[in-house]
């Protein structure tokens, strides 16, 4: 049974706030819409003591906050909305994992967002949260990225159905956009297992080997990731069934429920370029056996040619005194001739066995 380790890391108190992520020297920004089917108003670098004057709960509000680095902005966002401080921690400390909480009447979100890294083989991660209360979304983004740039778009140009719907259908589009960034992961994971599959058709490098297991260790972080994930968008479900939570519209549960189904996809498809990984290594192996077999193989067929001739200079090479061969005129040239033939029908008997 594998041993469990237990690995001690810092704690972050709740009633402590405190950004813990890698991107600690981002601005803390912020962008308002606030739009229904007929107007839309946006706001740029708002402060929270401004946000009375501009929100109308009667429209759908979306708060979107760029970088975390100031946690005093993050607990006015929180003391706005009347959120747990709780919820505030778990927007900041980044080593949570994918988790979905229902409180009273908010509903707070927070996902792994994964895009290959243009430089290494390494996967980026960003968290982004979200809190939804009384059709009040806010969304928090470790840094500024064009994840939701469409949606954005969507909203100012009146395109599609999300000016008239309320707060909710917003946080399906929003996850929904994350979980497109899995999609082009795997795909780029994909590309270079391809490429890896081909390589180790014609090379026997040992750094095949290398990046097989590196992107072996992608492809289980991108599990980890989903898979808590798709736990809690199915916890929506009890959500629904429980007949009190209410900041989503019964008719918007379908919504939640296809991206549980892109979450089984994902780890379907994951579960499968695993299973490729796999074939590569054991077809690398293969094929490392392969090679050592016919150098084996070569050897051997080459020492069993030289076995009886090295038997026939060992006779001849012994010092008995009475050897009548030694005193032939002819019989160093029959000896080499009886040799020569003798690996001559070693050599076709083989080629007939195919041996070689």
């Amino acid at each position: 049974m594998r041993k469990i380790k237990y690995k001690k890391g810092r704690k972050v108190q709740t009633s402590f706030l405190e950004y813990t992520g890698v991107h600690k020297y981002t601005q803390t920004e912020s962008q308002l819409f606030v739009y229904n089917d007929t107007d839309l108003a946006e706001f740029h670098e708002i402060e929270v003591s401004e946000m009375e004057k501009h929100v109308d709960l009667s429209k759908v509000n979306w708060l979107n906050v760029h970088g975390l680095n100031d946690p005093e902005f993050i607990k006015q966002v929180g003391e706005y909305l009347e959120v747990d401080n709780f919820m505030l921690s778990d927007i900041l400390n980044t080593n949570k994992r994918t988790k979905l909480d229902e409180y009273h009447d908010t509903l707070f979100f927070n996902i792994k967002s994964l895009l290959p890294d243009a430089d290494t083989n390494n996967i980026s991660v960003e968290q982004i949260s979200f809190i939804l209360k009384n059709g009040f979304l806010v969304s928090f983004q470790e840094k500024r990225s064009d994840f939701f740039t469409h949606i954005r778009e969507r909203i100012r140009t009146h395109s599609g159905i999300v000016r008239t719907k309320n707060a909710d259908y917003l946080l399906f589009l929003l996850l929904d956009a994350v979980m497109e960034n899995f999609y082009i992961t795997i795909e780029h994971e994909e590309d270079h297992v391809e490429e890896l599959i081909n390589l180790s058709k014609h090379s026997a490098d040992l750094k095949i080997l290398e990046q097989i297991e590196k992107h072996r260790d992608n492809y289980n972080f991108l599990k980890r990731s989903i898979i808590p994930l798709r736990d809690s968008l199915f916890s929506i479900k009890s959500i629904k069934d429980d007949n009190i939570f209410n900041a989503i519209e019964p008719n918007n549960y379908t919504f939640f429920e296809r991206l549980h189904q892109k979450s089984l996809e994902l780890l379907d498809q994951i579960e499968y370029d695993l299973t490729t990984l796999d074939s590569a290594s054991n077809f690398f192996f293969s094929t490392q056996s392969h090679k050592m077999n016919e150098i084996m193989k070569t050897l051997t067929v080459v020492s069993v040619f030289f076995m009886p001739l090295t038997f026939i200079v060992g006779v001849y090479g012994m010092n008995f005194k009475y050897m009548p061969e030694l005193e032939w005129k002819y019989g160093y040239f029959i000896i080499m001739t009886v040799m020569f033939a003798l690996l001559l029908i070693m050599i076709r008997y083989f080629k007939k066995r195919r041996w070689y």
